[in-house]
Formats: C-alpha cells, structure tokens, sequence
C-alpha cells in the first residue's frame, strides 16, 4: 500500500500515477544516513516534478528471512512513519513482507512495486544496496532494468560517521552503541534521541515505597533498548506532556538476586500523577552510570538523589 497524507491506495487500483524518485530499505531508525538519501529523493523529485517516495515494509525482511538472527528494531512501524513524515517526503510505500514476497525474484519486485506501483522514473538508494530473493538484486541490476522500464538509477555513497571513526552510519552501529549504553553516540548517528515506547503497567511498587516512584514501562521484546544502567530523558505521554526522567533500566540487583529480564523504569521529576494504563515515549539523552547492587535500602536512596541532580543538570533544570 501507498501512504499519501494519510490516505491509504492500493497497488493497481488507486495509486498516484505521477512518476516517482524512488528509494528502497529497511530504514530502521531513520538515521542521518537514511537522511542523507532522502533529501536526495527529494531535491531530484523537485527537479523532475515527480513525487518524492520511501519503499519500506511493513517488518523488517530478516524476521522472515532469518527470524533467529532478526536484528532488534530501533523503531516500530509507527515511529519509523512519523520519523519519514518529519522528512518532508510526498509519501511513504508500505510493501508487505512475508513468506510469499520473500521468494519474490528482484526483477518482479521491481515491475510491480517500482514501475506499476510508483510509476519510477529515479531510483535513489545506498551503493551496498541488496533486495529481493537471496539479495539477488543490487545497482546493477537496477542499471540494467532501468532502460527496459523508463528510470535511471543513482547509487549514494554511504556518509561517513563523522566522529574520527572509519565506518559509516548505519542501523548496526547504532544498535551497538546502545549496547554499550552508548545513548550520546546513538544520537549522533540518528540525528535525533533514541526513543523506546511502552504501556505503563504496575510494578511491584517499592520505588513508591522509598520515596522515589517510577513508571514501570512495558517495551515490546522486539525492540532494541539500551545497555543496564541509569540515563537522563524524557517521558512523553499521550496528551503531548513531556516530563524530564531518570531512567532505570536492569534488573534491580539490590533486591533481586537473579531477575530474568531488564526493566525500564522512570522516575519523572517534579511529578505526581498516574500512568497506569498510558502509552508513553521514552527518549534517552545521557548515561549516568552502570547498574550496581548497594549495601542497602539507604545506599540507594543517597545514590537516586544524585542521580536526579545529575538528571537535572544535564537537562539545564
């Protein structure tokens, strides 16, 4: 499907038949790399008054392909399609991806979804760009159908990351930054914070308890958060009010001995009120410290007070 301001067309049937500057991916995270090809798409599509569009699928291909080395998103649908709304483009195609498409040769997915969906007449993508059954297709490939269906095909070198290291911006680099709880060097290579999503569900309540109360937030198993420890953020809840946190995420090693998965948890600042029940956005601006076990309930309730002064100062409070 074709995603249009907010009007949904079907392949063949209402799609928008002005030619299109194309680009093709995953686009998990919509990273400065991905911007980079983007505003390409949309600068060409100016110069040859075609639609700007995003061809991106409905999951990310390797949970079909190879579900059990599927990397961890950085974003759900939903993100991923706020984050290319914010780029300006014309509009953003939606491709199923399942068992079915997944043994789609590269030439068929090109015919139905580039040329009769889109109508193509520029296809924009990354240089190491692979797609359709066993990655079969590539640039060349594009080059070479290109004349047969009326597009020509610009290969974008991959932007650099810009911080002394020799890698470029990628999904993968920034998936490890948050493994080494990294959420500075994330940012950067994102162009804008890391952010998870979740229901605010009851926890075991003892944060309450001590004086320190947190939303215990619910982050589905698929998506990729950061490494244990304490950050600085910000919780945005439905209405659009935003409240700086300390973020716990980990397994609470002070009162659990061997806790079975990490927890989010937030403690907003200068806040007294009900989650429960609320689908929340949890941005991650600064690392504050690792996870550790303390001595005792007093240990740790010293080390929450620094750890909202940190949050505060980072946060120019």
């Amino acid at each position: 499907m074709i995603i249009v301001n907010d009007t949904t067309f079907d392949f063949g049937q209402s799609a928008p038949r002005k030619r299109s500057v194309v680009t093709i991916g995953a686009y998990d995270g919509v990273h400065r790399g991905h911007q980079a090809v983007i505003e390409q798409v949309r600068q060409q599509a100016e110069i040859l008054n075609a639609q700007s569009v995003v061809v991106t699928f409905d999951r990310h291909p390797a949970s079909v392909v190879r579900p059990a080395s599927a990397p961890l998103l950085l974003t759900d649908l939903d993100q991923k399609l706020e984050l290319l709304a914010s780029t300006g483009l014309d509009a953003t195609c939606i491709v199923k991806f399942d068992e079915a498409s997944s043994r789609e040769t590269p030439t068929d997915f090109v015919k139905r979804v580039l040329v009769d969906g889109l109508s193509a007449k520029r296809v924009i993508i990354g240089e190491d760009f692979h797609f359709g059954y066993k990655r079969g297709g590539n640039v060349a490939l594009l080059r070479e159908l290109g004349p047969k269906f009326d597009f020509d095909v610009t290969p974008i070198e991959l932007i650099s990351r810009g911080d002394g290291v020799d890698e470029p911006v990628s999904s993968t680099a920034i998936r490890r930054a948050l493994a080494g709880g990294q959420v500075e060097l994330a940012t950067q290579l994102l162009g804008h914070h890391f952010e998870v999503r979740g229901k605010v569900v009851k926890g075991d309540q003892r944060g309450r308890t001590i004086g320190f109360p947190t939303a215990n937030i619910e982050v589905p198993k698929v998506i990729c958060i950061p490494a244990d420890g304490v950050y600085a953020g910000v919780l945005t809840r439905t209405n659009g009010d935003t409240h700086v946190c300390a973020i716990n995420l980990g397994r609470r090693p002070t009162f659990y001995e061997h806790a079975d998965h990490s927890l989010l948890e937030a403690h907003l600042l200068d806040f007294d009120g009900d989650l429960y029940g609320e689908s929340v956005r949890v941005s991650f601006s600064h690392f504050l410290r690792g996870e550790r076990k303390f001595e005792n309930i007093d240990a740790l309730k010293m080390q929450l007070k620094h750890d909202i002064e940190q949050t505060r100062a980072v946060s120019g409070l």
